[in-house]
């Protein structure tokens, strides 16, 4: 048993049999760039009410502006037209529970995790990593959704 092969394809299957889509522009519609956590339970798309070809929508654990991160932002700014950075961390994030030096120790390796201890302070320090680029634009705020209720709040 297989879940791709059983429910994955079959999904997607369906989906393609009713695509029409397939003439969506390359730059988002909506002119936004997004960067969230990876968790299952964030659906950007539904939160910020956008549709496909609105935004891109850059994840990675934490929702941390890494430099990977920061590349895919000025790709987006630079070269697709985005004028706008949300930065959305969670309540309840994976992250916050676990020190970079015990996870590294543990598995053996030196890979960079990027843990944080306070989860304002981490959208804060993104929205910086943003705003200290010349090449990414002016407008980028940075949010934290309640997972509990769904609601957006703002980082200062």
């Amino acid at each position: 048993m297989s879940l791709v092969h059983d429910e994955i394809l079959p999904a997607n299957d369906q989906y393609a049999s009713g695509f029409t889509k397939g003439e969506l522009p390359m730059p988002p519609a909506r002119k936004l760039a997004v960067v969230t956590c990876m968790d299952a339970r964030l659906d950007p798309a539904k939160f910020l009410g956008l549709g496909e070809g609105d935004a891109h929508v850059i994840r990675n654990a934490g929702g941390i502006v890494t430099d990977d991160a920061l590349r895919s932002l000025v790709i987006s700014h630079n070269l697709l037209g985005t004028e706008e950075v949300l930065v959305i961390g969670h309540t309840d994030c994976g992250m916050l529970t676990f020190r970079d030096e015990d996870v590294q120790a543990k598995l053996g390796t030196d890979i960079p995790l990027h843990a944080f201890p306070d989860l304002e302070a981490r959208v804060a320090e993104s929205v910086q990593a943003v705003r200290g680029s010349d090449l990414l634009p002016d407008r980028v705020t940075g949010f934290v959704y309640e997972v509990e209720t769904g609601r957006l709040r703002e980082v200062a």
